[in-house]
């Protein structure tokens, strides 16, 4: 550190659920994109059961920043401290503390803790991560509210499947993730896909709007932020509009290959609206009509994807 003034902020909200629930969301790191608006994604570099790295991507002032982090659990005392360790600039350091603390009637007082340095201390700079500190941890906390406050139900609200194609021994792995790569060039190639526009500012980090149509000719908008991994065969997303039957929505395309040939796989995440259930799916309906109609629906246009990336790879080979 040269000296930069140490800024301190103090976020907390009260809310309706046991203390070792509200725990459990913020100690679960990779699944935060899942609960936290702000989150894009977060891979697990090490971990001992307390100590943690993590490198996380997440929206910012409407930019996506990354960054490595340094977490420890204690359980006990049901605190989460966190460093990052290779911090974006302007931010030259940033600390913190997640603390939840029982209060009498079973509910929990939620309370996030940050300081942080910014280099040179410019006025400009200190704003600007202020803003991103202070409009960050108000939705994470009201994210993390609105679902704690859930609990009860939350196995019916949250949900997970994938699908997989398998691709033919003589098509390159990299042929299949080529096609997922490229979505810019969705809407000539995939039907169900009617726009797409797509930005690439920093490698391998990409930001969509995309119109989709599902079998019942209802229209989608969406909004995603994609991270892009080509040696691994992996391009994970953050859904940061969604459409009305979903709260949230990650997901993931994969390539793996074996001896034998190339999977690819689509999975997903999906937290359901609650309160949107009968307005989309008509009166009477509930979350186990929305489970299905949105397992069907993603599955139904993840899965023709899979198949056209593999008629791609498969074709590419034979005409070449």
């Amino acid at each position: 550190m040269t000296g930069e003034r140490v800024h301190r902020t103090s976020h907390s909200t009260e809310v309706d659920a046991p203390a070792g629930i509200v725990y459990g969301l913020i100690a679960d790191a990779v699944r935060w994109p899942l609960f936290f608006p702000p989150n894009v994604h977060v891979e697990k570099l090490e971990t001992d059961g307390t100590n943690e790295r993590l490198r996380m991507w997440a929206t910012a002032n409407g930019q996506v920043r990354s960054w490595i982090s340094r977490r420890v659990q204690d359980p006990a005392t049901r605190r989460v401290e966190f460093r990052q360790s290779h911090p974006q600039a302007p931010v030259e350091t940033m600390h913190g503390t997640w603390a939840v603390e029982e209060l009498p009637g079973g509910t929990t007082l939620l309370t996030l803790l940050h300081d942080f340095t910014v280099h040179g201390d410019r006025p400009q700079d200190v704003d600007w991560v202020q803003r991103a500190v202070d409009t960050n941890s108000r939705a994470e906390l009201a994210g993390l509210r609105q679902l704690a406050e859930r609990w009860r139900h939350f196995d019916e609200l949250v949900l997970s499947f994938e699908d997989s194609v398998r691709v033919g021994v003589d098509a390159p792995a990299e042929l299949v993730y080529d096609f997922l790569y490229r979505a810019g060039d969705w809407p000539r190639l995939i039907p169900h896909v009617s726009r797409l526009e797509l930005t690439e500012d920093a490698p391998g980090v990409q930001v969509m709007a995309m119109d989709t149509l599902t079998a019942d000719g209802a229209a989608h908008t969406t909004e995603s932020v994609r991270i892009c991994f080509p040696h691994a065969g992996r391009i994970v997303y953050k859904q940061t509009a969604t459409p009305a039957l979903m709260e949230a929505h990650t997901g993931e395309w994969s390539v793996v290959s074996d001896g034998s040939g190339t999977t690819a796989v689509s999975q997903h995440s999906v937290v359901l609206r609650e309160d949107a259930v009968e307005r989309v799916l008509g009166p009477g309906a509930d979350l186990a009509q929305a489970r299905r109609y949105v397992r069907e629906a993603l599955g139904r246009n993840s899965t023709a994807t899979l198949e056209l990336a593999r008629e791609h790879a498969e074709s590419a080979v034979r005409s070449g």
